[in-house]
Order: structure tokens, then C-alpha cells, then sequence
């Protein structure tokens, strides 16, 4: 069998999903269909503005489906009328019941970006670098009911570096995500793809983000408090209170000297601000104060006090 024998439909909305889709239109796919999330308001004005998959599969002259719910009768109907012989998914944003599920010959396949069947959920980027951990990947899987919990097909292994951000992880992780899928698809082709049962026991939950979620706790340590910045960066960011005011904290490293109480200002100079932890301290190096630019630690510092001795909550 060809990529080109095969009926094929994406589902899929944001960016990360984008470079999956590039591959399998690379790839010669008999694409019939993309779905995707309805255009949502963006911006201050509020305009309505497309998904990016929508925009890149209309550039290709794929047709687009946007339903509310695609559980609905009609949407499901209209989705069995497009035969398709595989169904490919990438942060739809949308479960899939059963009644999608059994309609492709060849199942569902979902390209998630951690190795299950740990950080199974909404945010595994995020979930991986808050628990410090130093490598993640790509895992696609045979969809089924439950919540990434599909045999495994084809794992893609990516070291995460010291400092890098969830932003970062993302893209590099959206690359291997279209390479793994492109790995996948050669095997189904072939005849040779296999399946491997997930280990329940040894599964994780990476839930989806909020932006509480980013309050910094100063009595952790700065390994983990550095981890947690870098693991909300871009979004939701991690934050704390200076007098009162929600201060947004990036570019951290952690160090090892803070002899103060946890969330004191340690230091304050051009090179950033050195904020102690529970155990060691954290220079910071971008600051943004609510409604503002994210700014650099020198011209943070021209235009906010921000000294040692005071305490960040």
C-alpha cells in the first residue's frame, strides 16, 4: 500500500500541529479531509481569525470541517461519508467518541508529545520540564476511549536541555512529531507496523494548564523553582507579587548561594535579580510587570525599584 492509496483525514488546530500535516502532504497522502476547531475571536478587536491548520490545509486546497462538536449525529455522518481509511490527530482539541473511532479502516492515530505512558493529558511539554525531567519524545498511538491510553506504535526519544522552555521543547518537539508520524506511516504502509500495550501502572498525568498554575512557591528549591519557570514560559508564565502587583519572571538559572528568607531579593544589578529559594537562590533575568513588556533585568530595573531586602510573595 501507498500514501497516496490511502484515504487519509488530519485532525488537528494550533501550531504544533502544523508540522505533522506539512509531512503528510510531503508525504503524497490521498489527504480528503482536515478538521479542525471553528475560527475563534482573537486579538484586542476581536476579530474572528482561522485555526493555523485551517489556513495551511486551504492553502493546499484540502477541504476544511470545523464542527462545534463532532460527536453530534450530522458531524458524524458527514465525517463516515468521507470513507476514510485513516484518521491522523494532533491536538484536535476535540475527544473523539467511539462512533468516530471505528469508522477508518486502519484506526486513529494520535501523534502525543511525551513517552507514554508516562504524561498522558493536555500538557506534557509543560508537565515534563516542571518535574525537571531530562529527556521526553514523541509516542504515536492507536487511539481508543480512554485518555492517551491507545497502544503504542512508534517512539522518538529528544533530550531537554537545562534551560530550555516549554516554548522551546515545543518546537523542537513539533519536528519529531512530524518525523515520527512520517516513521509510522512508512510502517502501515509496509505492513510491519507494531503494537505494544501501555503499562497502566507506570502512567502519569500532565493535566491542562491554568494560569494559577504559575504562582512561584519560594520555599521550593531554585532547581525546582527555575523548572517551574521555564516549564509556564511562554504560557501561562510564572509569577509572583512585588507590593501587591502580579510580576512575571523568565530566563532563570539557579544557583547554589541564597542565605535569606525564601522570596528575598538577594541582589539587583544589570546582570539580573537573585531572588532566594528554600535552598539555593534563582537570578532572573527578564521581568514583566502586568499589562507591560517583558523587559531585560537592566531596563527592568530603570524603570522599577527593585532592591535587596525586599520580599517577593
Amino acid at each position: 500500500m501507498r500514501p497516496q492509496d490511502l484515504r487519509t483525514i488530519f485532525m488537528g488546530t494550533p501550531d504544533f500541529a502544523l508540522q505533522t500535516l506539512q509531512g503528510l502532504i510531503d508525504a503524497d497522502c490521498n489527504l480528503v479531509g482536515v478538521y479542525t476547531q471553528p475560527d475563534r475571536p482573537k486579538g484586542r478587536g476581536k476579530q474572528l481569525a482561522a485555526p493555523p491548520v485551517k489556513e495551511l490545509a486551504l492553502q493546499h486546497g484540502i477541504p476544511v470541517f470545523q464542527p462545534h462538536k463532532l460527536r453530534q449525529p450530522e458531524a458524524v455522518a458527514e465525517l463516515e461519508a468521507l470513507a476514510p481509511g485513516l484518521i491522523v490527530v494532533v491536538a484536535y482539541g476535540q475527544i473523539l467518541p467511539k462512533s468516530v473511532l471505528d469508522i477508518p479502516t486502519y484506526g486513529c492515530i494520535n501523534v502525543h508529545a511525551s513517552l507514554l505512558p508516562r504524561y498522558r493529558g493536555a500538557a506534557p511539554i509543560n508537565k515534563a520540564i516542571i518535574d525537571g525531567e531530562t529527556e521526553t519524545g514523541i509516542t504515536t498511538m492507536y487511539m481508543d476511549v480512554g485518555l492517551d491510553t491507545g497502544d503504542m506504535l512508534v517512539k522518538k526519544i529528544l533530550q531537554i536541555g537545562p534551560e530550555e522552555t516549554a516554548g522551546e521543547l515545543h518546537d523542537r518537539l513539533a519536528v519529531l512529531g512530524r518525523k515520527t508520524m512520517e516513521e509510522t506511516l512508512r510502517q502501515l504502509c509496509a505492513g510491519t507496523l507494531q503494537r505494544e500495550v501501555q503499562d497502566d501502572a507506570q502512567s502519569t498525568y500532565a493535566p491542562m494548564m491554568k494560569k494559577e498554575d504559575g504562582r512561584i512557591d519560594w520555599s521550593r528549591s531554585a532547581a525546582e523553582v527555575h523548572n517551574h519557570v521555564r516549564g509556564l514560559d511562554p504560557w501561562p508564565g510564572a509569577y509572583t507579587k512585588l507590593n501587591g502587583e502580579l510580576l512575571k519572571l523568565a530566563g532563570t538559572s539557579p544557583g547554589t548561594n541564597g542565605e535569606a528568607r525564601p522570596g528575598t531579593v538577594i541582589a539587583a544589578d544589570k546582570s539580573g535579580v537573585r531572588i532566594a529559594c528554600g535552598s539555593g537562590s534563582l537570578l532572573v533575568r527578564e521581568l514583566q510587570l502586568a499589562g507591560r513588556k517583558r523587559l531585560g533585568a537592566a531596563d527592568f530595573l530603570r524603570g522599577c525599584a527593585l532592591e535587596p531586602g525586599m520580599v517577593l510573595e
